[in-house]
C-alpha cells in the first residue's frame, strides 16, 4: 500500500479553491513550497495573438490554372531585405492538420489500416512525385487535365500523383517474379488533382487503396467490398446509409461490339458515360457523336445503360455474355458474405479512367447529397502500357473528404481529446532535473508523459493537466524528494498519496 501524504504536500495537491486558509496552509508547509504556494495564487499572464488573414493565393500562375502545368523551375526573384506579410492561408484547394484536425485523421487512417489488416493486406507506398507518363499513358482525360506536372531542375518531366494505381502497377512490373502471387497490398496516401472544388473535393486529398494482383476471378472483387463493408460498419455506417452501385465494363464493350464499334473508341466512350449525372443528357450525346458513334448506336447505348437489374440486362444482352456471369456470380457472392443489401445493379456506372476492364463499383449515400464516396474495379491490362506483363488485378480507392461529409451527416464523428497519462511538474527550480528523471522512469516504462518545463504555479498546472486530459499529477517536493518519493493525485477521484520514485507505474 502506498504511503499516507504528510500534510503539506495534501494542502499542496488541493486544487486552488483550497488555497484560502493560507495561514493554516503556510504554517504546515516546508518552506521550499511557500514561494510556489504564494504564486499558484495568481493567475499567470496571458498572451493574446491577433492575426489577420488575406486572400487565398492560387497554387499556380494565372496562364497554368487550367491544366496545372508550368514550365521549368527557376530562383525566385530576390526580395528587398524588408519584414513582409505573408498569407497565413494554405494554398487554395489544401488543409493544415491542427492536433484536433490530426487526431481526426489518425483515427479515420487507423481504421483504414486495421481493416486492410483483417484481411491479410501488407502496406506499401510510393513517392507523391512520379513520372509524369505514368499518368498521361493511361490514365483517362479527365486525370490528365488536372495534372500538377511540371519540369524539374534536371528536364524531368515530373507530377504530383492524382492517384495510387498507377504507382502501384509500376512498383508491382519493378519486383517482377521476385514476389509470389497473388499480391494483397494497401496504402494510404496523398493525391493531387488542380480540379474545381466542391463539398467534399479538394485539390489535394489522402486516398485508402486496397489492390489484389493475381487473382483472375470475381472473387477478389468480392472480397474487396467485403473491406469496405467492414470499414463502414466499425465506424458506424449502416446499409441504410450507403450502397455500392456495381457493373462491369463488358456491358458497355459488349453492346459497342454489336454494332461494330471500333475498340480504340472504348476508353473514350467511358470517359463520356462517367459524365451522365454531372453534365446534361443532350451534352453527352453530343460528345458520343463526337467520338463517332452513330444516332442508332448512342440510342442503343443509353437505353442499356438505363437498365437497373440483372433481369433486364439479361433481356438486352442475352445469357451468354461474360459480363452478365461475372455481375452474377459477384451478386451470388455478396449473398454469402452477408452484403447483399448493400449493393445493387447500375449499367451506368464505368468509371471516368480508361484502364478498367471488368466489374467496376462505386459507394454512394442513399440520400444522394454527396459526390462517390468510393470507387474501383478490375483493371487487368493496365501493367502492359507500362511495358510490364499483363497479370490479372483489381483495386479500389476511399478518399478521406467525402466519408468525414458523410460522419457529419449522420452525427457519428467521433469526439477525440488529447489523451496523456501523466503531468510531471516540479516545486522548485532546483528540482527540473528531478522531474525530467521521473518523466523518463514512467516513459521508459511505456506511459506517456507531459513535463512541465518552466516554473508554473499550481493553478496552471490544473488547468494544463485538465486540457491534456491526463490521468494523474505527479509532484516532485523537495522534502519528499529527499526520501526518494514523489506526490501522486489521481485527477478522476481525486485520491492522492506518496510514492518511491522506483515504484512508480
Amino acid at each position: 500500500m502506498p504511503a499516507i501524504a504528510n500534510p503539506s504536500l495534501l494542502i499542496l495537491l488541493h486544487h486552488h479553491h483550497h488555497l484560502r486558509s493560507r495561514r493554516f496552509a503556510t504554517a504546515l508547509l516546508p518552506q521550499t513550497l511557500l514561494s510556489l504556494l504564494s504564486s499558484s495564487i495568481r493567475a499567470p499572464a496571458l498572451r493574446a495573438h491577433s492575426t489577420s488573414s488575406s486572400a487565398q493565393t492560387q497554387p499556380l500562375s494565372t496562364d497554368n490554372a487550367r491544366t496545372g502545368r508550368s514550365g521549368s523551375i527557376s530562383s525566385p526573384p530576390v526580395q528587398p531585405d524588408i519584414a513582409q506579410k505573408i498569407d497565413i492561408n494554405p494554398p487554395k484547394g489544401t488543409r493544415d492538420f491542427p492536433p484536433e484536425d490530426m487526431r481526426l485523421r489518425n483515427w479515420l487512417f487507423n481504421n483504414f489500416k486495421e481493416v486492410s489488416q483483417l484481411y491479410g493486406f501488407e502496406e506499401v507506398d510510393f513517392p507523391v512525385l512520379e513520372s509524369e507518363a505514368l499518368f498521361i499513358r493511361k490514365a483517362g482525360e479527365e486525370i490528365r487535365e488536372q495534372l500538377y506536372c511540371f519540369e524539374d531542375r534536371g528536364n524531368r518531366r515530373v507530377a504530383l500523383r492524382p492517384e495510387l494505381t498507377p504507382s502501384l502497377a509500376r512498383l508491382v512490373i519493378q519486383k517482377g517474379k521476385s514476389v509470389p502471387l497473388p499480391l494483397k497490398w494497401f496504402a494510404v496516401g496523398q493525391c493531387w488533382r488542380y480540379e474545381r472544388m466542391t463539398r467534399g473535393r479538394r485539390r489535394e486529398h489522402y486516398q485508402w487503396n486496397m489492390d489484389i494482383i493475381g487473382v483472375p476471378d470475381v472473387t477478389a472483387e468480392a472480397e474487396l467490398i467485403s473491406s469496405i463493408v467492414t470499414f463502414f460498419k466499425r465506424i458506424g455506417i449502416t446499409a441504410s446509409d450507403v450502397g455500392f452501385k456495381v457493373s462491369s465494363r463488358k456491358v458497355l464493350q459488349e453492346v459497342l461490339r454489336g454494332y461494330s464499334v471500333p475498340d480504340h473508341l472504348f476508353g473514350r466512350v467511358c470517359v463520356i458515360i462517367d459524365k451522365m449525372e454531372k453534365i446534361p443528357i443532350d451534352d453527352i450525346k453530343k460528345e458520343l457523336r463526337s467520338a463517332e458513334l452513330s444516332e442508332e448506336v448512342i440510342e442503343e447505348l443509353l437505353q442499356v445503360l438505363s437498365v437497373k437489374s440483372l433481369e433486364k440486362l439479361e433481356e438486352k444482352l442475352g445469357t451468354v455474355g461474360e459480363a452478365l456471369v461475372d455481375l452474377k456470380q459477384l451478386f451470388s457472392l455478396a449473398e454469402k458474405y452477408g452484403y447483399a443489401d448493400w449493393i445493387q445493379f447500375d449499367a451506368s456506372v464505368v468509371r471516368g479512367i480508361a484502364y478498367y476492364t471488368g466489374i467496376v463499383f462505386e459507394g454512394f449515400d442513399r440520400e444522394g447529397k454527396l459526390r462517390a464516396i468510393c470507387g474501383g474495379g478490375r483493371y487487368d491490362h493496365l501493367l502492359s502500357t507500362f511495358g510490364g506483363d499483363d497479370i490479372p488485378a483489381c483495386g479500389f480507392g476511399f478518399g478521406d473528404a467525402v466519408i468525414v461529409e458523410l460522419l457529419k451527416e449522420k452525427g457519428l464523428l467521433p469526439e477525440l481529446s488529447p489523451q496523456v497519462e501523466n503531468i510531471v511538474c516540479s516545486l522548485d527550480q532546483d528540482l527540473r532535473g528531478a522531474a525530467a528523471a521521473v518523466a523518463s522512469i514512467l516513459r521508459q516504462k511505456g506511459q506517456s508523459v507531459d513535463l512541465v518545463l518552466e516554473n508554473k504555479p499550481l493553478k496552471w498546472v490544473f488547468k494544463r493537466a485538465a486540457r491534456i486530459n491526463a490521468q494523474r499529477l505527479i509532484l516532485v517536493g523537495s522534502a519528499e524528494w529527499q526520501k526518494g518519493m514523489v506526490g501522486v493525485k489521481i485527477l478522476t477521484s481525486g485520491e492522492q498519496y506518496e510514492v518511491k520514485v522506483d515504484e512508480l507505474e
